[in-house]
């Protein structure tokens, strides 16, 4: 069972939503050591097969907010001085720094040997903005470890590894949950944009924070340089100070580096298309089992899990846990194991005929992009989206009063103001639980005749419990009200009687049914069912083979998850699959190994090369 360390570390994650930084945060102030911990010389040593040993003049920087930084420092003489910055590069003094995490100055102040200065980003190998100044205080000696070696003293070196990692996790969270060390949003805080950029950098687990510029007259003479045109609203100022005008989540995603710049050229073990629970199961168990691995992910990690505003039935976490929380281990869990990731990515087209033939056939996935990946297996996870009901007018307001996950950032826009939550599965009972501690009253629709045969009890139970939550029976949503700048009204209808009525209502939250993310497989022979999930195993009705359980009617590709016809709609089921899948593609890639030994022995070469 986790401890409450392990527990806590990811609770910030996805769980706030800040435009300014916090006063004081006092639970990561008793993690402070924890945070920065001071190598012993015995670990040092353990350091140091993995890294080289730099040196560093007095005055000279190590890194200066807005660059890249190269990977972990170990510091093994001299001392560093440290000096935070926000996304606008103003220097924040440490002083303000050490009381925002309940650090003691002194111990902020500068670097010391034995001390760890790197970030949970460096584990990708992509680029990773500094939000700090780092000046070497005197003659300086470190050892900087690359991103792959670090990932591979994680493994090997596994108590030294989990220290390390706990550090580089409570730091992510700590910056979160300041909103500091990322990108600054300038735009006003109801605004459609900042809110649609707001998700992003919440959902891909990135610092950030909001400034208003009818708040902030700093923020309100940078829009007055650089954004003139109404249009160009909201802006995102990075962490260099690139200023980006009312960027699309691609544009950010490519400019953080999220987005894969390249991809390798000799086939991968797999491919996996979802970052869901399914997906970043099999990301996890595949990589730490010696697979090449790639995983391409159309939105952002933890698919409709990441976005639940807490699981509280999930085996292991008895005082439950965020949805975000535990699809961020296991995002960082992958990465440490090695897998490669590509978000923001979407995936348009599966070819499975092109280089079929041959020793060692492969599949061909084409990316919007225009792209293409190799891979001799395909593990299909990309889960189900909340379906639309036929409501006139609905995507008009979408992204504008509308939407289908409830996160801090819809928290803090219905801060005590009346909600609507439309159905009644576990997603929607957990959304209303999360918003009524928010708004003022939250009212849940529902087209039964009640919760108890679509929701877990203790849901049911929770509901019941709390005052501003009122479950409306056998009800549907038939018109929505507004104008361009969003929702302002909801009229609802009860199925039985017929009357109808109309309520000022700005946020309506939807949370019902589940369309399979499967479309882009037209034309791929992967057979799918009256609904459009993919059927596997025996629910593949004409094939001339045996085939795994997992396993479509398409020779080395599988499904899991909720994409899956007959899959049981949990995330612990979708892990489930995620890990079973893992044995599946073994016992393929290990039958194709022993038809055509020629190609492994190539594939095996290629890996030593």
């Amino acid at each position: 069972m986790p401890s409450e360390n392990e527990r806590s570390e990811y609770e910030a994650l996805g769980n706030t939503t800040s435009t300014g930084p916090a006063e004081s945060n006092g639970v990561l102030a008793p993690r402070f050591q924890q945070m920065f911990p001071v190598l012993s010389q015995a670990e040092i040593d353990r350091v140091r097969r993995f890294g080289e040993v730099r040196r560093f003049a007095a005055g000279e920087f190590l890194f200066q907010a807005g660059e890249t930084v190269p990977g972990m420092y170990v510091i093994l003489s001299g001392r560093i001085a440290i000096v935070p910055r926000d996304g606008l590069g103003q220097a924040i003094p440490v002083s303000a720094f050490a009381q925002l995490i309940g650090a003691p100055v002194e111990e902020m102040m500068e670097v010391v040997p034995g001390e760890v200065i790197a970030e949970i980003g460096q584990l990708s190998g992509r680029p990773d903005l500094s939000a700090l100044d780092a000046r070497a205080v005197g003659n300086v000696e470190a050892i900087v470890v690359l991103p792959e070696a670090l990932r591979a003293l994680l493994i090997a070196e596994a108590e030294l590894g989990e220290r390390i990692l706990r550090a580089l996790i409570l730091r992510r969270v700590a910056l979160i949950e300041l909103g500091f060390g990322g990108p600054v949003v300038v735009g006003a805080l109801k605004s459609p944009d900042v809110t649609r950029l707001s998700h992003f950098f919440e959902r891909n687990a990135i610092p950030f924070r909001v400034v208003d510029p009818d708040e902030d007259r700093d923020a309100s003479a940078l829009l007055a340089r650089v954004a003139t045109n109404p249009g160009e609203l909201p802006i995102v100022v990075l962490p260099n100070g690139t200023v980006l005008r009312n960027p699309t989540k691609h544009d950010l995603a490519r400019t953080l580096g999220l987005i894969a710049a390249s991809f390798r050229g000799e086939p991968y073990d797999v491919v996996i298309v979802g970052a869901g629970p399914a997906g970043l199961a099999t990301a996890v168990y595949g990589a730490s089992e010696g697979l090449a691995v790639l995983v391409l992910e159309a939105l952002a990690f933890g698919g409709q899990a990441g976005a639940s505003a807490r699981i509280e039935n999930y085996l292991g976490f008895p005082t439950g846990v965020s949805g975000q929380a535990l699809m961020a281990r296991a995002f960082t869990q992958a990465q440490k194991f090695g897998a490669e990731f590509s978000l923001s990515t979407e995936v348009t087209r599966l070819d499975c005929i092109s280089e079929r033939s041959g020793p060692d056939p492969v599949h061909i996935l084409e990316l919007a992009d225009g792209r293409r990946v190799r891979a001799r297996t395909i593990v299909i996870a990309t889960g189900a989206r909340y379906r639309r009901p036929e409501i006139p007018n609905l995507a008009q307001f979408e992204g504008r009063g509308v939407s289908y996950w409830a996160s801090p950032v819809e928290a803090r826009l219905c801060r005590s103001e009346d909600v609507v939550l439309l159905g009644g599965g576990n997603s929607a009972g957990q959304a209303a639980v999360f918003l009524a501690s928010h708004a003022r009253h939250v009212r849940v629709l529902v087209r039964g005749t009640g919760l108890s045969s679509t929701m877990s009890r203790y849901l049911i139970e929770r509901i019941a419990s709390c005052p501003n939550i009122q479950v409306i029976a056998e009800t549907e949503v038939v018109e929505l009200l507004g104008t361009d700048q969003g929702l302002q009204g909801v009229r609802w209808r009860n199925r039985r009687t017929g009357t109808e009525g109309q309520h000022a209502i700005t946020h309506l939250f939807v949370f019902t049914g589940a369309d399979p993310v499967a479309a882009w497989l037209t034309g791929s022979g992967i057979p799918i069912d009256e609904k459009g999930f993919i059927r596997t195993g025996a629910d593949v009705r004409s094939t001339q083979r045996s085939l795994l359980p997992l396993e479509t009617g398409v020779e080395g590709v599988f499904a899991v998850g909720d994409v899956r016809c007959g899959s049981v709609k949990r995330v612990g089921a979708a892990i489930g699959e995620g890990a079973a899948v893992v044995a599946q593609l073994h016992t393929f890639l290990a039958r194709r190994d022993r038809a055509t030994p020629s190609a492994e022995a190539s594939r095996s070469a290629a890996r030593l090369g």
